[in-house]
């Protein structure tokens, strides 16, 4: 075992099995040992590729799509600009550049970054030193009124617990140690009540041996964000992979190096996502008072938003070579069987404002 998997094959052993959120917690974001304190995940030599990595028309489609959300919510000066887990700073960096087009919204708005990797706040620092951020630990400390949120691939890495369908009810996987007590298994709790409470309908009608997920910490921070769009004018936008409507399944992942990983194996090496329960999110926010719109594919929310269009005109300023990678990027984001149909995206805005540009 590795250093942070010794510590908590200790707790296990003092205290008994943890629920998955629990690990998964540790094994992202612990202070020492944890994957998001390790370095910079992204890229090649990383272990995935983002959206905003893959072409620069990603970032800039969603400064387009900033500056008319402040046009219609009435040009708020100031307006706090936040976004969730901004990774290298890629996709605001490319967001602000296209802003230009209203130098009334780059004099407006204060940019807030939600991070907690110190190393990749030296990535954003320096992609984004001309903004003035301000870092955050966590969404609780980020100021009030009127803001425009971004969070692109951010609630696929918040913690899950999971249940599965057992004939006694609803068991909660847990993590425990296997009898040699050096490598991590599941197992089960027994069925519990509360795990029902958590669980929604179509969750509940899953056969036995089904499993569901569910994700306390996206839920919460969905009603924390759709709270203050109801408090002030405000748009957040939410982009990753998940499924429109709650469902059993299990899609808890581990990717090292491009390549799948065992989640129970060296944790804090590999990251861990599952799917994102968008209509989870949305039952949220609208429960705190917000509007929710969608989610759409990523392919067709793009492709209302003009970037076929941007891909045209870069090309016809582009080398050979580089009018190739512009096309393999938008076929990346926009394809079928690429990242256009996985990845999803939610409007969360504060009531009345209606649908926002790539929902109509």
């Amino acid at each position: 075992m590795n250093a942070l998997g010794r510590a908590l094959a200790a707790r296990i052993r003092a205290t008994g099995p943890i629920p998955l959120a629990d690990y998964m917690a540790e094994a992202l974001t612990h202070p020492t040992f944890g994957y998001y304190r390790r370095g910079d995940p992204l890229g090649a030599a990383g272990d995935f590729i983002t959206s905003p990595e893959v072409s620069q028309m990603f970032g800039e489609l969603i400064g387009f799509w900033l500056v008319e959300a402040w046009e219609r919510l009435g040009r708020p000066d100031p307006m706090m600009l936040v976004e969730l887990g901004p990774g290298r700073g890629t996709l605001m960096a490319d967001a602000l550049r296209a802003a230009k087009v209203r130098p009334d919204f780059g004099a407006a708005v204060r940019l807030h970054l939600v991070e907690s990797s110190p190393g990749l706040r030296a990535r954003q620092a320096a992609a984004l030193q001309h903004a003035q951020p301000q870092w955050h630990d966590g969404w609780e400390t980020v100021p009030g009124g009127p803001l425009l949120l971004i969070a692109n691939e951010f609630f696929d890495a918040l913690p899950i617990r999971q249940f599965q369908r057992t004939d006694a009810g609803w068991c909660e996987r847990m993590v425990a140690l296997d009898e040699t007590g050096e490598r991590f298994r599941w197992v089960l709790a027994p069925p519990s009540a509360a795990a029902e409470a958590l669980l929604a309908p179509e969750q509940l009608q899953a056969a036995v041996g089904a499993i569901a997920e569910v994700s306390p910490a996206a839920r919460g921070l969905a009603a924390a964000i759709g709270a203050g769009l109801a408090e002030a004018p405000s748009a957040a936008l939410i982009v990753d992979y998940g499924h429109d409507r709650s469902a059993p399944g299990d899609t808890l992942q581990a990717v090292r190096r491009h390549q799948p990983a065992d989640p129970l194996e060296d944790p804090g090496e590999a990251d861990l996502t599952a799917h994102v329960d968008f209509a989870a999110l949305a039952r949220a926010a609208r429960a705190a008072g917000a509007e929710a719109h969608g989610p759409v594919a990523q392919g067709d929310f793009l492709k209302a938003l003009g970037i076929e269009l941007r891909a045209e005109r870069l090309c016809a300023h582009a080398t050979p070579e580089q009018a190739e990678a512009i096309r393999s990027g938008l076929h990346r984001l926009i394809g079928e069987a690429e990242m256009g149909r996985l990845f999803r995206v939610l409007a969360l805005t504060s009531p009345g404002f209606g649908p926002p540009a790539g929902f109509i």
